[in-house]
């Protein structure tokens, strides 16, 4: 049977083609999406562990980490925690870096363990006037110690160019957190609180003890809590799952209509088929075989653009130094199973249609 379902894919190669091309942009849509998302859950760790961090502390209810916002006198209250060795606060501006708006610019205090854990490749750390540059955003801005950087208007002085090995932090800037309370205007607020357990605690019952001290509050030490955290994240997962539907129910009806005019070309042939001793179960399954090969077509088309689309995505956007998309068997699977489903899917009334079809009569159309 697999050889007639190739023949009779073959000898319709037009209209093959036109249907496992719709079958394979769904395909791809669903693809890039989940990789990319896969992606973002992955570089999400970053925000779990700023400044080498044990946890960071945000503002529950923020619609992602870099909304969160914390008044400045919490800091020495998490301080004064007895699991906590040390802690810091973080101001995040985010967009505002003048010739890349990916970058994250870090207010930071300059006697905190997140300035302290920078390494500088050339320079100094930044003073109230001056900043800080990451490796990868010099890179991009072709900045240097002497060069200025603009931040939310501001025009700064670059003092030295750091490497953390954190790629939030290599692709932002860093400002004295003072000097970016007073451009943004938030004397007396933060982003976040990242912290620094001692050796003898664990996370989770620090973890715990900041809850309850801070109910108003969540902390993210993993890259599961860190892609939970926020809304956004959260909204990026429902539109795929809604994409998903979307692109099964389309792409069984492409099958659907495809199979179903296909059928009322052949029913002579069928009829013929059935005359010979083919059960109407059997010539069902033929045609369930052709829609599943037309989406196995497409689907291996989809895989490919798919693949190839999240890349080119991500680089359109400018985000490559956060995001890289997570293309991996089980992405590629899932793919490929909705590709599978669309031929099943979209097979199932052409076939129940060839079974209620009586072989006298098709063949008396014929003549």
């Amino acid at each position: 049977m697999a050889a007639l379902i190739v023949d009779n894919l073959v000898r319709r190669r037009g209209r093959t083609l036109l249907t496992a091309l719709g079958v394979g942009l769904g395909v791809a849509t669903i693809v890039a999406l989940l990789s990319i998302s896969d992606g973002l859950t992955k570089s999400a760790a970053g925000f779990a562990h700023l400044g080498n961090s044990d946890f960071a502390i945000f503002q529950s209810g923020a619609v992602d980490p870099g909304a969160s916002v914390l008044p400045m006198s919490m800091v020495a209250k998490v301080q004064r925690n007895p699991d906590v060795a040390s802690a810091t606060p973080l101001l995040l501006i985010v967009g505002k870096v003048k010739g890349d708006p990916s970058a994250i610019t870090f207010g930071a205090d300059p006697h905190g363990f997140f300035a302290h854990r920078l390494v500088f490749s050339q320079g100094t750390p930044a003073s109230r006037s001056t900043i800080a540059v990451g490796d990868g955003l010099a890179d991009s801005l072709h900045a240097h110690p002497g060069s200025s950087v603009t931040v939310a208007g501001h025009r700064f002085r670059v003092s030295g160019i750091y490497h953390s090995g954190i790629p939030y932090e290599d692709q932002g800037a860093m400002l004295v957190l003072a000097t970016a309370q007073a451009i943004t205007g938030e004397d007396d607020e933060v982003t976040s609180v990242p912290v620094v357990l001692k050796a003898t605690v664990s996370a989770s019952v620090a973890e715990q003890s900041i809850r309850r001290e801070f109910p108003n509050t969540y902390t993210i030490t993993n890259v599961n809590e860190a892609a939970r955290a926020g809304v956004n994240g959260q909204l990026i997962h429902d539109a795929t799952l809604v994409i998903v539907i979307l692109a099964l129910l389309i792409g069984a009806i492409s099958v659907t209509n495809t199979m179903a005019m296909s059928v009322l070309e052949r029913q002579a042939e069928l009829a013929v088929l059935s005359t010979i001793g083919w059960s109407g179960a059997r010539v069902g399954s033929l045609v369930i075989g052709e829609g599943i090969g037309v989406s196995l077509l497409g689907a291996a088309i989809g895989l490919v653009l798919g693949a190839l689309g999240s890349l080119l995505l991500v680089a359109i956007m400018g985000v490559g130094a956060y995001v890289t998309p997570s293309i991996t068997a089980w992405g590629l699977g899932r793919g490929l199973l909705v590709g599978i489903l669309i031929g099943v899917l979209g097979g199932l009334y052409p076939a129940w249609r060839v079974t209620r079809m009586p072989p006298l009569r098709g063949l008396a159309r014929a003549n």
